[in-house]
């Protein structure tokens, strides 16, 4: 019986062989669609652009009800394009009132809350996530409790306190009463459960600390959370009128963009068409900020959902 000799090289170029990498699916080429393929696909095509034509629609028509005379706002029968486009009226949102300080203002009370609410929700995602201590799992459940109850009974406490502090008609008014919400924090604590803990173990192996291991690990790979977070609360605050509403009283000087909105409608009657354009002003930044985090919207929605454990 004879035994035949491999070579070290014949065996490495056998082994490289067949460990090769599968040549995907996309480059193999795709198996020809069938008849019922294509009607499906057709449909769902179909379904999709009167899905977006649905939505996209209040929007044209308040585009374009922006750019009509006041008179002919509520005509009968209605029509999508006035007698005449007034692009005036967009100008004449800021002399009607202080639109300009209203539109600062929301962008400053908007971008500081963001940030202290990424800021505790990060932190406290972390501690509850990654941090082993005791009672943490019942405190966690005490904590999502909160989101149980609805903002109104929480207004009267919190001008109470606002009061006591005497904050009202201030920045921090609008700013910290919703800066530490129980959304963020499961948001970032679900997200933060999903990324490996042999992560964190080398670190600390390495001699990093908690506090090491959650700004140059943890953080950096939740970019996509962060960024969905983010764009939650930005349009929190951006959209908030109720608290704003109560706590403010100079509203010329502290009053945010929902306010703006409303001063339109007064005792001498509504300006609708001017009300429509500082609607549509209102809604760019917002809009702008969507589409810039598109990518990792998508992306923090789909990990944050699926990597709890």
């Amino acid at each position: 019986m004879s035994t035949e000799l491999i070579s070290p090289v014949t065996a490495i170029a056998d082994a490289e062989h067949d460990a090769a990498p599968i040549e995907p699916a996309e480059r193999r080429g795709r198996a020809p669609l069938t008849t019922g393929g294509r009607i499906r696909l057709v449909f769902a095509h179909l379904g999709v652009y009167l899905a977006a034509l649905i939505f996209v629609s209040p929007l044209v028509y308040a585009f374009f009800s922006a750019l009509k005379p006041n008179s002919e706002m509520f005509s009968m029968p209605p029509t999508l394009v006035g007698s005449e486009l007034r692009w005036s009226n967009f100008a004449d949102v800021f002399a009607y009132g202080p639109f300009l300080t209203y539109i600062g203002n929301s962008f400053f009370v908007a971008i500081a809350g963001t940030l202290v609410v990424l800021t505790v929700s990060t932190m406290a995602g972390y501690a509850f996530g990654r941090l082993r201590w005791k009672g943490r799992d019942l405190v966690f459940v005490l904590f999502l409790g909160t989101l149980m109850v609805p903002q109104e009974v929480l207004v009267i406490p919190m001008f109470q306190v606002m009061q006591w502090l005497g904050w009202v008609d201030s920045y921090p008014a609008l700013i910290f009463p919703f800066a530490f919400t129980a959304f963020g924090t499961f948001l970032m604590r679900q997200f933060f459960r999903g990324i490996p803990f042999e992560l964190e173990e080398a670190a600390r192996v390495d001699g990093a600390g908690p506090i090491r291991s959650f700004l140059q690990i943890i953080l950096p790979l939740a970019k996509s959370a962060v960024a969905v977070l983010a764009v939650f609360t930005f349009l929190s605050f951006w959209n908030s009128y109720l608290w704003p509403l109560i706590v403010t009283v100079d509203y010329a000087s502290h009053g945010t963009l929902p306010i703006g909105l409303a001063s339109f409608s007064g005792l001498q009657g509504t300006r609708w068409d001017l009300q429509m354009a500082a609607a549509i002003i209102s809604m760019v930044p917002t809009t702008v900020l969507v589409i810039a985090l598109q990518k990792h919207l998508v992306k923090g929605i789909a990990m944050a959902g699926l990597g709890g454990r």
